[in-house]
């Protein structure tokens, strides 16, 4: 019998070991020319992301959050207004809707992708309604076709929430470039992660991308003129820099989640353990490897106790945190999000797992449901 090991939901000591040198000498650049807003190493980031993204555009912005903080105040949406998204989300999603004095509107989850369930989209549109946030959760884009489709119909934005997917598709087309404009986070736990905070939006339209850049810089240009309230959204050159010698790696690391999600499908076959799902039309990044648990918050405990890393994405919907108590929603208002909140549990994924760590990981899942 093999002795307990320990592994990490995410080791990124073992991603910066092969990159070490390479990271230094560009943080060190940045340093020694001391350009420390702005300048060429944000500039070469973004024509980098816009294009592993297919957008003719990119703004490098402070976070994944203040992306899509910047995209709202770009689309002027604000009080009075509506925007559509999930209530199973990072937080996020909606704080950034709520904190530009809009009301955030929630629907409901499709049961096999997490995304947001396109069907229930059109009954919750009003004449407040100006844009939607469909979140590509987990690495897995959502179904972009009948949400434009709406959207045109009904003159709304489509703002992506690409925190999590940044190169995943659908249908071929990258997350980010099929809606108004995209968010991507450079969360240090992202696929492409940075050495602290950074984000970026992606777009293809010319003037969205020109209002995105002056919204990041207080709206003013040039120096103390401003045309709008905008906001400090600039993502620092530090982590332009990092990012930069990160991104070649992007679709290596991407295809080894992708291997390892394979190897924990075959091993789960036929167990009570239910997988992710994959639509056809979508090939995924894994941000992260979510299964659906029965007694889920036992498991949780049991691989703890076996130095499993592990991780709830998420235990409460946002339609029941305290903070959204004002929209009045109620338990059961939607159920298959308040379902996947019961029941999610992430398992590690990451580039660097060897087969004896993922073979450890579905051992310790399987011992506990044989009990």
């Amino acid at each position: 019998m093999q002795k307990n090991m320990q592994v990490p939901l995410l080791d990124l000591r073992a991603q910066y070991a092969q990159l070490k040198d390479e990271i230094l000498a560009a943080v060190a650049e940045v340093l020694e020319t001391q350009r420390c807003i702005g300048g060429p190493k944000v500039e070469a980031l973004e024509k980098q992301v816009a294009a592993v993204s297919d957008c003719r555009f990119a703004v490098g912005v402070s976070s994944g959050t203040d992306a899509i903080l910047n995209a709202l105040m770009s689309l002027e949406i604000g009080p009075g207004d509506e925007v559509i998204t999930t209530p199973f989300t990072f937080f996020a999603t909606a704080g950034c809707i709520h904190r530009v004095g809009a009301r955030p509107v929630f629907v409901d989850i499709d049961a096999r992708s997490f995304n947001i369930d396109t069907a229930q989209i059109e009954a919750a549109i009003s004449e407040k309604t100006r844009a939607i946030i469909p979140v590509h959760l987990f690495g897995q884009m959502a179904d972009m076709d009948p949400i434009v489709a709406l959207a045109e119909r009904h003159n709304l934005a489509v703002i992506e929430d690409a925190a999590q997917s940044i190169s995943s598709t659908y249908k071929g087309k990258k997350a980010g470039s099929v809606g108004t404009c995209g968010c991507l986070s450079f969360f240090p736990s992202k696929n492409l992660g940075g050495i602290g905070d950074g984000g970026m939006v992606v777009t293809n339209d010319e003037s969205l991308y020109e209002r995105l850049k002056l919204m990041r810089n207080h709206g003013g240009h040039p120096k103390y003129y401003h045309k709008y309230v905008g906001a400090n959204f600039r993502l620092d050159p530090i982590q332009a820099a990092a990012l930069s010698v990160k991104l070649p790696h992007l679709d290596r690391w991407s295809e080894a989640r992708r291997r390892n999600a394979a190897y924990y499908d075959k091993k789960f076959a036929g167990s009570v353990v239910r997988t992710p799902a994959i639509l056809p039309e979508c090939v995924s990044i894994y941000n992260q490897y979510v299964i659906r648990a029965a007694r889920r918050d036992e498991l949780l405990e049991h691989l703890r106790e076996k130095q499993v890393g592990c991780e709830i994405y998420y235990p409460l919907p946002l339609h029941r945190q305290e903070c959204f108590a004002y929209l009045g929603h109620r338990q059961g208002d939607f159920p298959v999000s308040e379902q996947a909140a019961a029941e999610v549990l992430a398992l590690p994924i990451y580039p660097e797992l060897t087969d004896e760590m993922k073979d450890y990981v579905v051992r310790t899942v399987l011992e506990f449901y044989a009990d």
